[in-house]
């Protein structure tokens, strides 16, 4: 009974169980139910285009037929159905902003468009207080994507792309500067910005701005290209709309800006009308010779290939409407259908539905008329947006996904050339792989390997039917010629020399000048102006600010390219070499007694000699507890240790060494005495042999160092260099202007009213050594400089004239040049030295009467020595002989 008794709570706890279940599934069951019950049978969407526009009117066929394939595709949004209201805004703000409102009444939970950016910038406030989903298939402008604008999502290519890819035209063939033709509102003015920030990325820049009225006005235009006539830029880039570009380009036409020489970049506005017409007037067709454009690149697929085959059957419903072609445009609206439709399905699917609440600030506002109060929020928006921003799908424009900036992966453009009555793809351009033959989702999946010798793009007509390339830039003097300033210089003349008499100039950097020019691809029409009164060495730099300031259009002498000098313009490539250096007065060193001491110094003499008596030290540490040679009387081992050392000098030592130490230390120091005695006899070769130059200056550095007083070139900039750079008070320096004032001035010397040295640049300095050897240069070159042309800032003049500067290198013709006027004479480059004497008895006055003396001292005591030992020898012969007579006559007895 117990166990029954427990066994009924048992079973009625798992009927409570399963009951609970069952319940539970039910009711989840039926919560599915509802999640798709309560999707509405049509969600309203709305769209804002321009019908009657090249690119409305392909997108309003674009998206009815993706609105027929989204409705009856059943595995996207079950269940309900797709309403789209399309509303004409004919380009206007204002009708724009109505129509948007107007949505609002209707409860619509996203808009496609507005087509047009100017339109978009005021629409996008409008849906962000609504929270309704902006996506334009047609807004390019840059600034639409910005924080400003949250709920705008652009379903094409930013012009930021656009712009990159015209800079990496731009760059490639290798100009430095465009003008920028545009229509002067939010779409024209933002991308010209765009373009502007790529083009400095490449080094490049837009030298002249011409924006357009926005209303279209011939006589506006006309004045306007007349302004880019008259300039020097050759490039141009036309970003406008597809109503005004060919109106644009007919008034180019008519000024002659379609002639050889000029470039024409134009953004996709153009393929727009190419892509949509059948075909351009043969006077739009003249109008578009040799032009570049764009066009935004779709992949090839299958989806667009059949989208495409059916794009006749789909203009055909439009009755009484031309036939019109397909543009980029028209697929991005159609997928920019399918993006919303696959959100929406997302959006069901996590449980939302659709909502809309009163905004109550805009209920409490007066005026009943307009109806504010009827505008209602959607309350899903921001999670809608989200679900747009997370779509992954492929369309018939490719890829359609979003980067974490908001832009649609993979942007990419083809680069067509005008040509005929048709046009050709010349290359693409792609943010990952930059401008290539090939099509870019050939790199989406590899690395690029494009080599240096492939050619990014083909080759391009121009306008003028020429394959040249232009060089994108011409002289704005309307033929006038160049006006060149050139230093009237009064000394060295060699460099540069005026006679008035003639007008005319010569020496080494005319010369220089001439023979660039000569390589340049185009005539350079110039002529030369002296600066300067010709009295005085003028200033280079005041050269290059009369440059600036518009009284000359290039700078060409010998002017020195310094720090402050290339923030007023730009040089050239460097054709000579010239740092700054020290001359100073010079004296020959004569042999004289004691010349024999002058290898060492005297430092190093006592260095040696102490070495000497300390290996004597250890030697006879080491042997004379073991070796009967340096054993004896105190004074016997002191002479025998002083002999053994310095004999080793001569390698003459007699003194055998026992110990191994000492055979260890003894072979150490023969070695140092080997080097030793090698290197004296060097320096005393050379001492004897080669004349020596010497001089009070070492270098800047000795300068530095001293209140002497220093003298410079009058004009130079060696001036501002000593004063500011190395900080020698003004009061020390001289200004001299010509080679003789240099030699007077040092001849007389810091003390005599002269200068200790000269520092100038090494060119003048080699031609004023050339003929004066009793002055040298003093230490290193302390400053690395080099002479070139100045022009204004960003001339393209320099750039051509460096590379002809290059060849002329390259060629030897530039050494030639200098061979022919800066050859050296008699004392070219002397460093310190180069005359061979012929020994004299004075070199050897020191050694050899010391020797005499020697001899002569010793000469008593050899005599004496002498003297001493033959008396010894006579009475030793003496007892000698009388021992041997005793011993005979002791024998005979």
């Amino acid at each position: 009974m117990e166990g029954l008794k427990l066994e009924k709570p048992t079973m009625s706890a798992a009927f409570r169980i399963l009951l609970f279940l069952g319940f539970f599934s039910m009711a989840y069951a039926a919560g599915i139910q509802g999640n798709v019950s309560s999707r509405p049978e049509v969600v309203n969407i709305g769209a804002i285009l321009a019908v009657d526009s090249i690119v409305g009117k392909v997108a309003k066929v674009a998206i009815e037929a993706a609105l027929d394939d989204v409705n009856s595709n059943p595995d996207v949004l079950p269940g309900a159905k797709l309403n789209i209201l399309m509303l004409d805004s004919n380009y206007s703000g204002f009708l724009g902003i109505v129509e948007a409102l107007q949505f609002m009444e209707a409860e619509t939970v996203a808009i496609i468009g507005p087509q047009s950016s100017v339109i978009a910038h005021v629409v996008c406030h409008i849906a962000n207080e609504l929270q309704v989903p902006l996506l334009s298939f047609a807004g390019t402008d840059p600034t639409l994507s910005s924080l400003e604008y949250p709920f705008f999502v652009r379903t094409t290519q930013s012009d930021l792309f656009q712009m990159a890819a015209i800079a990496a035209i731009v760059d490639y063939y290798g100009w430095s500067e465009v003008i920028a033709v545009y229509t002067d509102d939010e779409y024209g003015r933002n991308g010209i910005a765009a373009l502007g920030d790529k083009l400095a990325e490449k080094r490049c820049r837009i030298s002249y701005k011409a924006p357009l009225n926005p209303e279209l006005n011939r006589d506006e235009i006309t004045d306007e290209l007349v302004k880019i006539v008259l300039a020097e830029s050759r490039v141009l880039v036309l970003h406008t709309y597809n109503t005004y570009g060919l109106e644009i380009l007919d008034v180019a036409n008519s000024l002659g800006m379609m002639e050889s020489g000029y470039v024409w970049i134009t953004t996709n506005w153009l393929t727009d009308i190419i892509d949509t017409n059948s075909s351009l007037s043969s006077d739009a067709l003249d109008d578009v010779q040799g032009l570049i454009t764009l066009r935004m690149h779709t992949p090839d697929s299958p989806l667009k290939r059949n989208f495409i085959s059916n794009w006749s059957k789909m203009t055909s419903r439009d009755k009484g409407e031309d036939p019109f072609g397909l543009n980029a445009f028209g697929l991005y609206a159609y997928d920019t259908v399918w993006l919303l439709a696959r959100a929406l399905d997302a959006y069901f699917s996590q449980g939302w539905n659709i909502s809309f609440s009163k905004d109550t600030r805009l209920s409490g506002l007066k005026g009943a008329s307009l109806l504010l109060g009827a505008m209602n929020t959607f309350d899903g928006g921001q999670k809608l947006l989200q679900n747009i921003l997370g779509v992954n799908m492929t369309g018939v424009t490719g890829s359609v996904q979003f980067d974490p900036d908001r832009n649609l992966v993979h942007p990419a453009f083809e680069i067509i050339n005008m040509i005929g009555t048709g046009h050709r793809r010349i290359g693409y351009w792609s943010n990952s792989s930059g401008l290539s033959v090939q099509p870019p989702e050939s790199f989406y999946y590899k690395p690029v390997t494009n080599s240096s010798s492939d050619p990014l793009l083909h080759d391009v007509i121009w306008p003028g039917q020429t394959t040249e390339k232009p060089r994108g830039w011409v002289f704005t003097n309307n033929g006038r010629q160049m006006r060149i300033g050139v230093p009237n210089r009064v000394s060295y003349r060699e460099f540069i020399a005026y006679s008035p008499s003639t007008g005319s100039f010569n020496g080494y950097c005319i010369d220089v000048f001439t023979a660039a020019v000569k390589l340049l691809p185009y005539a350079l029409h110039y002529e030369l102006l002296p600066f300067g009164d010709g009295i005085n060495n003028p200033s280079c730099t005041e050269l290059i600010e009369a440059m600036n300031a518009g009284k000359y259009d290039a700078a060409m002498g010998d002017i020195a390219i310094t720090t402050n000098r290339t923030r007023m313009a730009d040089f050239t490539q460097p054709y000579i070499e010239s740092g700054l250096v020290v001359v100073a007065p010079v004296r020959t060193l004569k042999s004289n007694a004691w010349v024999f001491l002058r290898p060492f110094t005297p430092m190093m003499w006592g260095v040696t000699a102490a070495f000497f008596l300390i290996v004597g030290a250890v030697v006879w540490i080491l042997e004379h507890r073991i070796n009967d040679e340096f054993r004896g009387p105190p004074r016997k081992q002191i002479v025998t240790t002083l002999w053994f050392s310095f004999s080793t000098l001569f390698f003459t030592h007699k003194e055998r060494t026992e110990s191994t130490l000492g055979r260890l230390v003894l072979i150490i120091w023969l070695f140092v005495v080997l080097i030793i005695n090698s290197s004296y006899t060097a320096s005393l070769t050379s001492i004897l042999t080669v004349q020596q130059l010497s001089s009070p200056v070492k270098g800047i550095e000795s300068l530095t160092m001293n209140n002497d007083r220093i003298g410079y070139q009058q004009g130079s900039f060696v001036k501002n260099y000593l004063t500011q750079v190395l900080h020698i008070h003004e009061s020390r320096l001289i200004a001299l202007n010509s080679a003789d004032e240099y030699e007077n001035a040092l001849k007389l010397g810091p003390m005599n009213g002269g200068v200790v040295a000269v520092v100038d640049e090494r060119a003048y300095i080699e031609l004023f050594l050339s003929t004066r050897c009793e002055f040298t240069i003093a230490g290193q070159e302390f400053t690395k400089t080099g002479w070139g042309f100045a022009f204004p800032r960003d001339s393209p003049l320099a750039v051509d004239l460096s590379t002809a500067i290059l060849k002329l290198s390259e060629s030897g013709e530039l050494q030639r040049i200098h061979d022919k006027w800066l050859m050296s004479s008699a004392c070219s480059s002397q460093d310190s030295t180069l005359a061979v004497d012929r020994l004299e008895l004075k070199s050897f006055w020191g050694p050899l009467p010391r020797m005499w003396i020697s001899l002569l001292g010793c000469s008593p005591c050899l005599f004496l020595s002498t003297w001493l030992g033959s008396s010894y020898i006579t009475t030793l012969t003496r007892s000698l002989s009388q021992v041997l007579v005793e011993a005979r006559d002791q024998h005979a007895f």
